[in-house]
């Protein structure tokens, strides 16, 4: 067999960046290769070092050598203790390799950068080649130890030494010794047997690996002798590695989940797989099946014909087991005509000590099943195939297995994840129409209707209806040039329905359909989608033709469809695909357990009980736990993960109480229990949050404590950088600002889009109700509250306060209420005279100085609802009543229900104006508190920037250049917002925390 055999020869290196703070650097190169690694030797003190070494690697796989990389690494070697640094780094494809020949060309690589703050330079020559040999003949055996390997060695000769020292059967205590400290070095490199396990010399083919009991002239780092330099580099790389490769892990998304429950604890389970049994001459009409008894838990598996394969999967909790022995029976079903009854005959009993059942750990294999005898009467040759472990929640298997925590196989009670309908703007623009067919009357009255008809044209899409302005036909076409925008879900409805309708008499003039699958698609505002024109039919029987009307109609693909409530927006993406950016971080869920939950039902009429689940959203993903049954302190300890795009978003968890696994009710609903948000830009990226929290419900009698539920929260970040400048980015995508929809708009879209989220989701198998996920999604928040009205106002009023605390102390100042303090103002104000210009830099280095202090007594993550700020304990019965009251009311007369209707529309505009404004002030104090670090951070470097800035540039100048920034020509204005603007507006209210 041909062996392939890498050379890589490295000559020298150029113009080096100095490292070692003396002008100089003291280089050596590390090489990795198909998983080996080789060192150079380090040149002391020399910015064009010259090694002149050559390094060879085996190649495993000479097919696959193309796809390969080398990496090439280059190093400061420092002092003892001290890490090395980095000078360079070079990657080359194993496609450009070549084989060896007298003239392997001499190839100077230029240095890469780490990262983008690395300061490197320089270039290394190489020159890399293969050769492909013929393995040497095996070695005669001998008993001798072998000599000591020469520093020149040739490379054949090393080669033959490593095989023969590999098949010697003993050892001396060096080689022991030496065996024993390297395999404490290499750190799981080396997975060959130790030398005194080997077996003697035969004619089986080496091992791959070249042994670690011989020295070569330059071996792997984890294979050298004792050295501190050596092993700190070693160290130092591995730990890079490792970083790496957690980093690319959470960046890709692609989480394991056997592997992803670090966030909760593991839960054990008993899983039995039963896969079949083989009885010995069974009756043609009956049929089997098995029976599971561990103390009161009885389950059996489906009935089937004789000799089928159940595949069946049990999960008992391990804590809830009140019994050692597992048994596991056969049982025939044979139907007894006579009595119109089900006879069980048994076939047979296996049974299983719980104690010496073995455990699994999930990064195994699955247990494969083995055939067991059944014993009892009547049971010769009967046999089982089962398989019994002890696993965790994290077991592939559990997640289809019969569960005894929630209910066995009942559908509505198993753990889920949703997505949302992929949604788009639909936009049709009503340009105009020609040769409308108006019928005429033959009275005169009719006739002189028909002379000026006023026309409209109204537009449905699904359930959505939206009608243009009314024009006057005159002595043209009528025109409208007007955009009508709807909420459209894939897979799309298939019509878009247009009807040209006269007012004057009511009835329609034509309409047409437009096929949704063909409407054109855009991603800016740059490309014009194509007008059509389509003919508007009349009656189909009569008037098959009444016109024609010109449309635009395309599907947005530049804007984000909000679902959600502003305030808890959780995903701010394009709908396009294209327009996505990869993902800044991952977010990881663990929902623990609850613990102190109230009943809301009664069970068997006896006793109350309560069957919780959880429920999480972000983004367009939607994950649903398995209901708990008849427990008030339910564990659930499953884990979740979430691609992050944008800091700015909320996570929203909520708790329910499952009322629709019941087959035998109809039309129930299951009960809320509480309901967290947890803002993303508010948590410290790589730590884990771990807590209990309240939940709280708001009811007609108050404001109600359901329990507690325990989470546990991690958000990962990937990219500082990337993290940073998300910070400048607008909240939503380009379109939004180029062709912005109006308020009033929006709120309608919104609400579109929610319902049409709401009845997917409801037709999920199984459902997710329409009043969870309108609870989940705020759909009730623009409707009028007192409660929430006050809780806005008194934000408001907390905002303004600190302004009027200034105000109270500039009035004292004026009073002379403390003369020091007077007095240094006195000062301050004569210095500001003298000297304007170190006004601003005072400010921001004040400011600087201020909020860096405040730091340290940030307050923590707040995710609990907060009753005070809610604002639920100072509101009447009556208030409360108006809020949970329907919209429209039924509280009164039909007079009196249109006037109050008309009041809360209005009140609920006006709660919301408060709520925004309230939110700008909470923004604006949240950047002095701490409550994002990131963003304060950010405000505090620059404040300290724009100090040192503002103390070099004069005022006036600046003052000038702020004149004229501000006075520019719009030509030189930017669309979109600016950074400031984007800076602001991503600091975090407190609105999320309103019930």
């Amino acid at each position: 067999m041909v062996t392939r055999k890498l050379t890589v020869e490295v000559c020298n290196a150029k113009n080096l960046m100095p490292k070692d703070g003396q002008g100089t650097a003291s280089a050596f190169v590390i090489i990795d290769f198909d998983g080996q690694r080789r060192r150079t030797k380090t040149i002391f003190r020399d910015l064009n070092p010259q090694w002149d070494e050559k390094l060879e690697f085996m190649v495993n796989d000479a097919d696959s050598m193309a796809a390969d990389t080398l990496e090439l690494n280059v190093y400061n070697d420092k002092k003892a203790g001290k890490r090395n640094t980095f000078l360079g780094k070079v990657k080359i494809s194993g496609s450009t390799f070549i084989k060896a020949g007298e003239d392997v060309p001499l190839v100077y690589y230029p240095l890469e950068k780490r990262s983008v703050f690395s300061q490197i330079k320089g270039e290394i020559g190489l020159k890399v080649c293969y050769v492909d040999e013929e393995p040497p003949p095996a070695p005669e055996k001998s008993d001798a130890p072998p000599p000591a390997a020469k520093e020149e060695k040739p490379a054949e000769a090393e080669k033959e030494k490593e095989k023969e020292e590999e098949k010697k059967p003993e050892s001396t205590e060096e080689g022991k010794k030496e065996e024993e400290k390297k395999s404490t070095t290499e750190e799981g490199k080396k997975e060959e047997k130790p030398p005194e396990e080997a077996p003697p010399a035969t004619h089986t083919p080496p091992p791959p690996t070249p042994p670690a009991s011989t020295e070569v002239e330059h071996p792997p780092i984890a294979q050298q002798k004792a050295n501190s330099e050596k092993s700190l580099i070693s160290e130092n790389s591995k730990n890079l590695e490792i970083e790496s490769k957690i980093f690319q892990k959470i960046s890709s998304g692609n989480s394991d989940r056997r592997i992803a429950f670090d966030l909760v604890d593991q839960m054990p389970f008993l899983f039995v797989r039963v896969v079949k049994a083989k009885v010995s001459n069974p009756d043609a009409d009956s049929s089997f099946c098995a029976k599971l008894v561990i103390g009161t838990h009885t389950i059996k598996t489906k009935s089937l014909a004789p000799n089928t394969e159940w595949d069946q999967v049990f999960a008992f909790d391990k804590e809830g087991l009140n019994s050692t022995s597992l048994e596991v029976s056969i049982f025939a079903q044979k139907k007894v005509p006579e009595k119109d009854t089900t006879e069980e005959i048994s076939a047979g009993t296996v049974s299983f000590d719980l104690q010496e059942v073995p455990k699994r750990v999930p990064p195994d294999s699955p247990l494969a099943p083995q055939w067991y005898s059944l014993e009892g009467e009547g049971s010769p040759g009967n046999d089982v195939m089962l398989s019994v472990w002890i696993g965790t929640q994290a077991d592939e298997a559990f997640q289809e297995a019969w569960q005894s925590d929630s209910g066995g196989l009942i559908p509505e009670t198993r753990a889920k994840v949703y997505l949302s309908p992929k949604l788009w703007y639909l936009r049709l623009t009503v340009i105009q129409t020609q040769d409308l067919q108006l019928g005429l009357v033959g009275t005169p009255g009719s006739e002189a209707k028909v002379r000026n008809p006023e026309l409209y044209v109204k537009a449905q899409l699904g359930a959505q209806l939206f009608k243009t302005s009314r024009t006057v036909i005159g002595s043209s076409n009528p025109t409208w040039n007007e955009d009508l925008i709807f909420v459209a879900a894939e897979p799309f409805e298939p019509f878009l329905s247009i009807t040209v309708e006269d007012v004057t008499n009511g009835q329609a003039v034509g309409f047409a359909k437009v096929q949704v699958a063909t409407v054109d698609r855009r991603t800016d505002d740059k490309s014009e989608p194509r007008s059509r024109w389509f003919n508007l039919i009349g009656d189909e029987n009569n008037k098959p033709y009444s016109g024609r009307i010109h449309v635009r109609v395309c599907l947005e693909g530049g804007y984000h469809v909000l679902d959600e409530a502003a305030h808890v927006t959780s995903d701010v993406r394009a709908t396009a695909k294209q327009l996505s950016k990869p993902p800044i971080g991952l977010l990881e869920v663990g929902i623990r357990g609850a613990t102190n939950l109230l009943p809301v039902k009664t069970k068997d009429g006896t006793r109350g009980t309560t069957d919780a689940y959880v429920v999480a959203k972000y983004g367009p993903k939607w994950v649903r736990t398995r209901t708990i049954l008849d427990r008030f302190n339910p564990r659930w300890n499953e884990q979740y993960t979430w691609d992050v795009y944008d800091p700015c978003t909320v996570l929203t968890i909520g708790m329910f109480d499952n009322a629709r696994y019941k087959q035998d009710e109809a039309e129930v609903k299951d009960v809320r229990l509480g309901k967290l948000r947890v803002r993303l830009s508010t948590l410290d990226t790589n730590r884990v949050y771990v807590g209990t929290y309240s939940l709280m419900v708001l009811l007609p009698g108050g404001a109600k404590k359901m329990g507690e539920i325990e989470i546990a929260l991690r958000f990962s970040c990937s990219s500082w950088i990337s993290l940073i400048q998300a910070y400048a980015n607008p909240m939503l995508p380009r379109m939004h600002y180029v062709k912005p929809l109006g308020p009033a708009q929006q709120d309608i879209l919104r609400h579109n889009a929610m319902r049409i989220v709401t009845m997917r989701l409801a037709r999920s198998e199984p459902a997710l109700g329409q009043e969870v996920v309108q609870f989940m999604l705020d759909s009730d928040m623009h409707m009028w509250s007192m409660r929430r009205s006050k809780a806005n106002w008194f934000r408001v009023i907390g905002c303004l306060s600190k302004a009027a605390t200034l105000v109270r102390w500039l009035d004292s100042i004026r009073m002379w209420v403390h003369p020091p303090t007077s007095v240094l103002v006195h000062i301050l104000l004569i210095a500001i005279v003298l000297c304007p210009h170190l006004v601003l830099p005072t400010i921001f280095m004040y400011a600087f100085l201020i909020i860096s202090v405040r730091f340290r007594y940030r307050t923590r993550v707040s995710i609990t609802m907060d009753p005070r700020f809610s604002y639920v304990e100072a509101v009447g019965p009556d208030e409360l009543d108006e809020e949970f009251d329907g919209f429209p009311t039924t509280r009164s007369a039909e007079h009196l229900r249109v006037r109050y209707d008309r009041l809360r529309a209005l009140a609920g505009r006006a709660q919301t104006l408060l709520g925004d404004i309230a939110a700008q002030g909470e923004r604006l104090e949240a950047l002095f508190n701490w409550r994002d670090p990131r963003a304060t951070g950010i405000f505090v470097v620059v404040c300290l920037l724009a100090s040192l800035m503002f103390y070099a540039v004069p005022f006036k100048a600046f003052v000038l250049g702020l004149g004229f920034y501000y006075l520019r020509h719009p030509r030189f204005r930017d669309d979109m917002p600016s950074v400031p603007m984007n800076f602001f507006r991503r600091l975090p209210p407190q609105s999320d925390r309103i019930l």
